[in-house]
């Protein structure tokens, strides 16, 4: 398992970057299984905050008559995520501890009113301003039926991307020569993504067909819904080289990836090390393109899951902030980002 990979290829850390490209065969697999270890542990914390919400939704929705069989359904789906959860955390922890002997990726388990963008643009004012918001939407929509079904809508959205990045992620294990012996991360991979098609669809039930079943939403739910979809935008408005498939803001990866590479796997020198990064993540290449096709394909199939919403916002049918997001704006951001992360980096 350890001495093969888990993902297709071109689902590997910095795949179509120089790191890449100049890699051994043996480096190559260990950035394939770190993808996997970066990729789940993001898995794991949106899966820790759809837990929370799940909850205080079902108590939204119970409110209602006949509404006891939704609520029954999010049950078994958070039962479902803390499955996911230990699954993923399990390998990540081992991965990582064999390779570094410390976390680079995953982190300690933590509460669902943390940032669920592990690596973002964020500081200590930003992430209180976020954890409040949090807790003021878990108060209101465990009251309000409207609320409770439109936190459907931004986990459908959510969903979404997942679902077609780990659709390409369970081909791995579907096409795999000899199944019964393939690695079992490709096995979670598969069987995940059949738990999250499921949860998929009872997201869009609850947000587009039960949610016509309530009266309709006063204006501020439609202002506190729309707010929902505009924190989903700011969330997915980054592209990242590193981990495709995940808006990871890639200047907050510097650390990570600086660490990885002074590992006896890489074994660069800081020179070298820095270097690598400069030339990953300040240059055009095919990482970059990969990246925001992924970006401008999710980004799409965003707008057809919400086109039949019609409380909401222009901004939010088109996207029009994710769209803002461009591959010039993204290597000026790290051509400043970087020179200035250079600088503060203590000298070896």
């Amino acid at each position: 398992m350890q001495n093969e990979y888990w993902n297709p290829a071109q689902f590997s850390l910095l795949f179509g970057t120089p790191l890449w490209l100049e890699a051994t065969p043996t480096q190559r697999i260990i950035l394939n299984q770190l993808y996997w270890v970066a990729y789940y542990s993001q898995i794991i914390s949106a899966e820790i905050a759809t837990i929370f919400f799940n909850q205080t939704s079902a108590a939204g929705l119970y409110a209602q008559e006949d509404f006891r069989a939704i609520c029954d359904m999010l049950d078994l789906e958070s039962a479902q995520e803390r499955a996911h959860i230990n699954a993923f955390k399990i390998i990540s922890q081992q991965v990582e501890s064999k390779l570094f002997g410390e976390r680079i990726f995953s982190y300690p388990m933590r509460g669902p009113y943390n940032e669920t963008m592990v690596f973002t643009d964020t500081n200590f004012f930003k992430r209180q301003w976020k954890k409040l918001q949090l807790q003021a939407f878990g108060l209101i929509s465990a009251d309000n039926t409207f609320l409770a079904c439109q936190y459907f809508t931004v986990r459908g959205v959510r969903t979404l991307n997942g679902k077609l990045v780990q659709h390409k992620l369970s081909n791995y294990y579907q096409k795999h020569p000899n199944p019964e012996n393939a690695p079992i991360p490709a096995k979670i991979s598969y069987y995940h993504f059949m738990d999250e098609s499921f949860h998929f669809n009872s997201s869009t039930i609850i947000s587009h067909d039960v949610i016509n079943c309530i009266k309709p939403p006063t204006k501020f739910e439609k202002i506190v819904a729309n707010l929902g979809i505009q924190g989903c935008q700011k969330d997915h408005y980054h592209c990242s080289v590193a981990v495709n498939g995940i808006f990871w803001y890639d200047i907050a990866l510097y650390p990570a990836i600086y660490r990885m590479l002074r590992s006896q796997f890489f074994s660069m020198s800081d020179a070298d090390a820095k270097d690598m990064i400069r030339r990953c993540f300040t240059e055009e290449t095919e990482a970059l393109h990969n990246s925001f096709q992924t970006h401008n394909e999710a980004m799409e199939s965003y707008k057809i899951y919400l086109q039949p919403l019609d409380y909401l916002w222009k901004s939010n049918r088109e996207m029009s902030l994710m769209a803002d997001n461009s591959i010039y704006k993204y290597l000026n951001k790290q051509k400043t980002a970087f020179k200035k992360w250079v600088k503060s980096l203590p000298i070896s």
